[in-house]
């Protein structure tokens, strides 16, 4: 056997015991998280409160697995306490992810809630089990409708408007429910789920409508067995806000340390967009919650903090002064300035579509150096959405012409140009597109944010006009540790010879 394939093995089984070690972790910590408060497991007293005529309505569903990722690094367990934390703050690691450390417990009953902090972030991550959803309580749309049958409908009516009650948590047999009492109080929500910069925080309102109830009344139409994610989504067609949503559910389901991918519930009332369909790879299921009849109840609920509240979003009015790395690289020398958690997402989101994942870190062109050119046109996103697109780059179709007749004569290596537009193709071609891709060109806009995805050696030439002069995909490509170039503007054409010669001096850096 090669050293290489040695190497490749010894990488293999150490992201298998890595996830087995997880799994392990998932059930010894959920079977002693309330050992201090009252020496019970969370789920100990879940049977002998189901009634009999409940039984026939729990419903198991198939969980997917987490894949292997190269970039995967474990995330660290979060600490016993609300003061200590594992990592220095501010890290790179805090700000993407895993500095949720600071652990909250409002309620313990037998049902349960808790939440973990980020002090980077000013965000919490919660949890609860035995929680009741009653759907009638919840004003919105009802979500999941084709576009067509909900033009013009207003965004107020898309969004949830929660009543007391909306959600409730068992407090057993000892809870008499006699007054109402919610799970939290408002200082708790001051403090660890703050409004922030959003102008309607969604999740905070619904933790502020959780009601306790007594076991007695704790009934429910429909049980839910696996852990499942409460996701309100805002930008739900714009692909950047949107993977902010995806990064947000992903980092919740590591840190809480769940043993497989969980299952989805939007609470919202949007209508179906093409992004769905990542959704529904990333994760075990999706569902809208005003597709439920009646009560349901979830074994273990998680909800997910808003995507305005991740790195990606908070990094274009912070300075988050982090560079991507290798995971191997920080295994072997942690740097707190250094990230592989973007590249580690990527993975995930190309593992979940079935892609190929990059293990060797090496790019070989067989045929020659794709060339991804990103491109807007038209398209009908949302209810509210007239179908034109605001132009970025006024003379896209010129430049395209231009680099289609200079790759046909480039006197160096082959180069493929590929006419991305993005509108006209499933995500998944989308992110395959990306892969394949040695250069990805594009004016600034939100398909540019498939650079997550995107493999360690290649490189981003971004066009920006003067009214678009925005950082999105400069962080993005510095958390990833990718080659980025730009063609600031003045106005929003640009002269295709300018693009030409950029795109041969990175030809000739990929020694082309």
């Amino acid at each position: 056997m090669s050293k290489r394939n040695t190497l490749l093995l010894k990488i293999l089984l150490f992201l298998f015991a890595l996830n087995s070690i997880s799994i392990f972790f998932y059930f010894t910590s959920h079977s002693s998280s309330s050992s201090h408060s009252n020496n019970t497991h969370p789920f100990s007293n879940i049977r002998p409160f189901i009634q009999p005529q409940q039984q026939h309505q729990q419903h198991q569903r198939f969980s997917k697995p987490w894949p292997i990722l190269p970039s995967y690094l474990p995330w660290s367990r979060p600490s016993r306490n609300n003061t200590n934390v594992l990592v220095p703050l501010p890290s790179c690691e805090d700000y993407f992810g895993n500095g949720f450390t600071c652990r909250l417990e409002p309620f313990t009953g037998a049902g349960w809630f808790r939440c973990w902090h980020s002090e980077t972030l000013q965000s919490s991550i919660c949890e609860g089990g035995r929680v009741r959803m009653v759907v009638d309580r919840i004003r919105m749309a009802k979500g999941g409708e084709e576009l067509k049958d909900v033009i013009g409908r207003k965004e107020e009516d898309e969004l949830p408007v929660f009543q007391n009650g909306a959600f409730e948590v068992d407090g057993g047999e000892d809870f008499s429910g006699n007054e109402e009492k919610m799970v939290v109080e408002h200082d708790f929500l001051d403090r660890y789920v703050r409004n922030g910069e959003v102008m309607m925080h969604t999740m905070r309102d619904l933790i502020s409508k959780i009601r306790i109830v007594a076991g007695k009344d704790f009934s429910c139409h429909e049980w839910i067995e696996e852990p499942t994610l409460l996701v309100t989504r805002f930008e739900y067609a714009n692909l950047f806000h949107t993977i902010t949503d995806w990064y947000s559910a992903y980092v919740s389901s590591r840190v809480i340390g769940l043993p497989n991918r969980p299952h989805v519930v939007f609470v919202d009332g949007h209508c179906m967009t093409p992004l769905e369909e990542t959704w529904k790879a990333l994760f075990s299921s999706i569902r809208y919650a005003k597709n439920f009849s009646g009560t349901v109840c979830f074994r273990h609920v998680i909800l997910s903090p808003l995507g305005y509240e991740t790195a990606l979003f908070k990094g274009l009015t912070e300075d988050i002064s982090c560079s991507g790395a290798s995971a191997q690289e920080l295994w072997q020398k942690p740097d707190n300035h250094k990230t592989a958690r973007l590249s580690e997402f990527g993975e995930m989101i190309k593992a979940a579509f079935g892609l190929p994942l990059n293990i060797r870190n090496v790019r070989k062109p067989v045929s020659g150096h794709n060339v991804l050119f990103v491109r807007r046109e038209d398209y009908l996103a949302h209810p509210r959405h007239g179908g034109k697109v605001e132009s970025r780059l006024s003379n896209e179709q010129e430049v395209y012409e231009s680099l289609k007749s200079w790759a046909s004569d480039y006197n160096g290596c082959k180069i493929n140009l590929v006419n991305g537009l993005f509108a006209h193709m499933s995500m998944k071609e989308q992110v395959r597109a990306i892969q394949d891709a040695s250069v990805i060109i594009g004016a600034h806009g939100a398909g540019l944010t498939h650079i997550v995805s995107a493999l360690p050696e290649t490189v981003i030439l971004e066009i920006i006009a003067s009214q678009f002069r925005r950082p999105h995909f400069a962080y993005i490509a510095r958390w990833k540790g990718l080659d980025y170039h730009a063609i600031n503007l003045v106005g929003s054409h640009v002269d295709p010879g300018t693009v030409i010669n950029e795109l041969i001096s990175i030809m000739k850096s990929l020694g082309c």
